[in-house]
């Protein structure tokens, strides 16, 4: 059988070595070649960047639902922590209602537990009440959609428990629902002891 000659069919794609073949592509030709590429992908790259740029999934990834900022989300937990701190002043069980997980649980700082029907019960009934509530060093700090709130209170007041007036530290954690609400879904606090002095 008559051999193929590579310069006849020099066209013809192949990935298989002919024997006696030579490259047909000058050393100018594939710098050509090589910079042509490097301009392709280049151009990709930045049709990829661009604002309306969809990818095969048919998503705008530049274009997506902004996150929100964590100072925004901040002044949200501010926000339900003042109103925390209103239903507590004025008895509002509504407010405390909208607020709390119904699976809540404090400890109080006499170490008990308390579910979120005790809390508005007492609350309702007048047992649990204030005269005074002042916070202060509150710090807020957040891991996806749970937040982690302490702070400093000042008291004057009551609860089921008997007299309550002092400074307490508490942790108050809250959670955002599926339907995006952040509900408080633990709380505890401790009485703040003055350090003591060493004879």
């Amino acid at each position: 059988m008559k051999p193929i000659d590579p310069e006849t069919h020099s066209g013809l794609p192949s990935d298989t070595p002919m024997p006696g073949a030579t490259d047909n592509f000058s050393p100018a030709i594939s710098r050509r070649g090589a910079v042509g590429f490097t301009l392709v992908a280049s151009l990709l790259m930045a049709v990829c960047a661009l604002p309306g740029f969809v990818n095969a999934q048919g998503q705008n990834r530049a274009a997506g639902q902004p996150k929100e900022k964590k100072h925004e989300i901040r002044h949200e937990i501010d926000q339900l922590e003042e109103k925390w701190r209103l239903a507590i002043l004025k008895g509002d069980t509504a407010a405390m209602d909208s607020l709390l997980a119904d699976d809540y649980m404090a400890i109080t700082a006499s170490g008990t537990l308390q579910t979120k029907a005790q809390s508005l019960e007492n609350l309702r009934s007048g047992r649990m009440h204030f005269t005074s509530l002042e916070i202060a060093d509150r710090k807020v700090r957040f891991y996806g959609t749970t937040a982690l709130v302490t702070s400093l209170a000042t008291v004057q007041g009551a609860t089921a428990e008997g007299p309550m007036e002092g400074s307490f530290r508490y942790t108050r954690v809250y959670v955002k629902d599926p339907s995006g609400m952040w509900k408080i879904v633990s709380f505890e606090a401790s009485p703040v002891r003055e350090p003591v002095e060493h004879k």
